[in-house]
């Protein structure tokens, strides 16, 4: 057993420089999740990874240069992957719309702690006027642009309702998706994924299509 846990060792000290660094990631993701970045110490994430408190700091300089390096990771994972999607979907706002919500629901799937991360930390930070709130505020912003971006394309095409303002409507997919997001973490046990994936996107539509009844309220 020795030997095999030699095996697994990375052999390098770039590999281990990374494996390193990794790990601290993770264990600040999953202690930032559970118990919120303010409750968590450098020390329990030291201890978290099975590395030292000095290794943290050899590492990152503080425990928010930790949180801005998952940041970085989030952005990439929740916005980047979701204009890929949107651009790929069908030519119809309502394909772009349906595709954003599917892929962060399959997201909920694969990087949960991720997409939680983003929307927990935008919680803890809203108000504080620092660095953090500054960098959440600009992940959000790309979010609400593209997704305004698709409202209005629906507007032009006459596929949306036009009585609303473009704005609040992308507030309320994002209050949606964060919400979703939340009680599917909150409640797994008792919901059904693709249940919660259709009801979202019903409810969603349902408030956005054009129809004559909408128009005229």
């Amino acid at each position: 057993m020795a030997q095999a846990a030699l095996a697994l060792r990375p052999s390098t000290k770039k590999a281990q420089r990374e494996a390193s660094v990794e790990g601290l990631l993770m264990a600040a993701r999953a202690l930032f999740v559970s118990q919120g970045y303010r409750h968590t110490t450098v020390d329990e994430i030291a201890v978290a990874a099975h590395l030292t408190k000095g290794a943290v700091y050899f590492y990152f300089r503080n425990k928010e240069a930790l949180l801005a390096a998952l940041l970085d990771r989030v952005e990439t994972i929740v916005v980047d992957g979701m204009t890929e999607r949107v651009a790929e979907a069908g030519p119809g706002a309502a394909d772009r719309l349906v595709a954003f919500m599917h892929g962060q629901a399959q997201l909920g799937v694969e990087r949960a702690e991720d997409v939680l991360l983003l929307i927990l930390m935008s919680l803890e930070f809203t108000g504080t006027g620092g660095q953090v709130e500054a960098r959440i505020r600009a992940i959000y912003d790309r979010l609400y642009k593209a997704i305004e971006g698709i409202i209005a394309l629906g507007k032009r095409r006459a596929e949306f309702r036009a009585d609303l303002r473009t704005r609040e409507q992308a507030a309320i997919v994002m209050a949606l998706h964060d919400g979703t997001f939340l009680e599917w973490y909150r409640r797994r046990q008792a919901l059904g994924g693709p249940e919660l994936v259709r009801a979202l996107r019903t409810s969603m539509l349902a408030g956005f299509l054009r129809t004559q009844a909408a128009e005229t309220k």
